[in-house]
C-alpha cells in the first residue's frame, strides 16, 4: 500500500495594497516549485470596467475561493509541498468592510475564519515599500496606508493563525519570506 501524501502546505500572502504580494506570490511559486493562485479581485475589476460595487461581493469571494482551490488542486496533482496564494477570504472580508461597510456576506466572515485557521503560514507584506500608483488602489497616503496596515494587523491577529512580518526592499522580502516558508517546510518533515 503507498502512503497518502501529506496536503500541501497552505502559504497566504496578505497585507494592505501596494506592498509587493503579487511579485512576492509568483516568485514564491517559482522558488517552490509550487502552483499560486492571483488576487482575483483584479480580474474582476478588469472584467467590469473598473467598477466593483456592493452587489459584486458574492461574485468577488467565490471567485477568490475558486482560484484558490483551483491552485490547490493543482498542488495535489503535482505533488507540491506547498501552494501559494495571493491574498485569501480573509483580505476579501476585509476590503468589504472597507470600502463597504455593512455589506460583507456574513458566509464570508465565517468561510473566512475557517479558511484563516487552515492556513498554516501567512507571510504580512508591511507598507515601508514605496506607494505604487495603480488605478485599483485607494489609500495612497500616509495616514491611509497606516490606517490599511493597522486593519489588517488587527484582523490577522484575531485569527490566531501563524504569520510572519515581511518587510524591507525586494529581495529582503523574498529572502525573509523564502526562510520562513522553508522553516515551515522542515518543521512538517520533522512531524
Amino acid at each position: 500500500m503507498n502512503p497518502v501524501a501529506p496536503r500541501p502546505l497552505r502559504v497566504v500572502i496578505f497585507g494592505p495594497e501596494s506592498t509587493g504580494k503579487s511579485t512576492l506570490a509568483e516568485r514564491l511559486a517559482e522558488r517552490f516549485a509550487a502552483p499560486w493562485s492571483p488576487e482575483f479581485v483584479r480580474e474582476f475589476w478588469d472584467a467590469h470596467g473598473g467598477v466593483i460595487t456592493a452587489a459584486d461581493l458574492h461574485a468577488i469571494a467565490h471567485g477568490q475561493r475558486a482560484a484558490e482551490d483551483a491552485a490547490q488542486a493543482r498542488a495535489v496533482a503535482d505533488g507540491a509541498r506547498v501552494v501559494f496564494h495571493d491574498t485569501d477570504l480573509l483580505t476579501c472580508m476585509i476590503w468589504d468592510d472597507l470600502l463597504f461597510p455593512g455589506s460583507c456576506p456574513e458566509w464570508l466572515r465565517v468561510e473566512a475564519d475557517i479558511q484563516a485557521c487552515a492556513t498554516d503560514l501567512y507571510l504580512f507584506c508591511d507598507t515601508d515599500l514605496p506607494w505604487t500608483p495603480d488605478p485599483q488602489r485607494c489609500f495612497p497616503d500616509e495616514a491611509g496606508r497606516e490606517m490599511c496596515r493597522r486593519f489588517f494587523l488587527e484582523k490577522l491577529e484575531a485569527t490566531g493563525a501563524r504569520w510572519t512580518r515581511i518587510h524591507g526592499s525586494d529581495a529582503a522580502r523574498e529572502a525573509r519570506a523564502s526562510a520562513a516558508v522553508e522553516l515551515l517546510l522542515n518543521r512538517r518533515a520533522y512531524r
